[in-house]
């Protein structure tokens, strides 16, 4: 069991990224943004400096935060695309030593009222996650979909579809997009999701763990983020039922309180990202403990 992070989330350069993993003691990365694009689009001199200071740092990239058929890419893109952007990632997961890659299962067709569409083009969706779960899993590297904004993520029932669908698709479960994500198997205008409920339905296919809390905030319309434990992603539950089932993988960072992957609008000033960041790691790894201390049966601490 390891703790990694998207420590793009703490700063923008890879220096600075090194910098507040070893301040928490990590020693893994699970790269997605560096000086503001994906590890898997930076142009070959940028990323060979990459991987060198990586190396020279000590830090392990456990897991490709790729953007491969993620919520920004519609089901109608040329397949083309997403396999050469998939070649170039498994060149430099290669490099790198990395055997794991987060994808997604590409955009949810809306309708003009914002509803989701009854087609959701299931067919050509299983068929391009089929090729691209063979061609990684070929090249010795699991590939992992995460519950967002994507077809996956519509339901647990959209879930648990894929996965019959997609044989040696395994799943990344993030704890904070249920409580910011419509259920769509159910009727307008369409409840948020329970990460527990989630969670149990799903735990046989986790392989990989991201530690996110939020809620939905009604009066405002509006997604919350906050320190892990404190919103509705049932942190604590969901940690004290994975290791008591044996869980041995990862758990990876992902705050969103200073900086949004998916909304460049929300900014903040390096020190206090990086600031921020720290406190959430500490947070998490403090419950971390906490939950596997009282798994041995030690007295709570006080």
């Amino acid at each position: 069991m390891y703790v990694s992070a998207f420590a793009d989330e703490a700063a923008d350069r890879v220096e600075d990224q090194i910098r507040v993993l070893k301040a928490l003691g990590l020693r893994h990365l699970e790269a997605r943004s560096i000086e503001g694009k994906n590890i898997h689009d930076l142009p070959e001199e940028q990323f060979e400096r990459v991987a060198e200071e990586l190396e020279k740092a000590g830090i392990e990239v456990n897991c490709f935060g790729s953007t491969l058929a993620n919520w920004g890419t519609p089901i109608t893109a040329p397949f083309e695309q997403t396999v050469e952007v998939a070649k170039r990632a498994l060149k430099r997961m290669k490099r790198l030593g990395t055997r794991m890659i987060r994808i997604m299962s590409y955009a949810i067709l809306f309708d003009n009222e914002g509803r989701p569409l009854e087609d959701q083009q299931e067919e050509e969706r299983f068929r391009r996650l089929r090729y691209l779960t063979s061609m990684f899993l070929d090249e010795g590297v699991t590939p992992v979909h995460e519950n967002c904004a994507n077809y996956g993520g519509m339901s647990i029932g959209h879930t648990l579809r894929m996965l019959e669908q997609v044989p040696g698709l395994k799943l990344v479960f993030d704890t904070g997009n249920p409580p910011i994500t419509r259920d769509y198997s159910k009727p307008y205008p369409y409840p948020m999701q329970s990460s527990w409920e989630f969670y149990q339905a799903v735990r046989p296919a986790i392989a990989y763990v991201h530690i996110k809390d939020s809620y939905w905030k009604e009066k405002t319309n509006e997604e919350v983020y906050c320190w892990p434990g404190e919103g509705k992603g049932d942190i604590r539950r969901i940690l004290v039922d994975l290791l008591r089932t044996g869980y041995d993988g990862g758990f990876s960072l992902e705050p969103h309180m200073q900086v949004v992957y998916h909304d460049p609008s929300v900014t903040a000033p390096l020190e206090k990202r990086i600031e921020t960041f720290l406190e959430y790691g500490k947070r998490f790894l403090d419950l971390l403990r906490d939950v596997q201390e009282e798994g041995r049966g030690a007295p709570k601490s006080t």
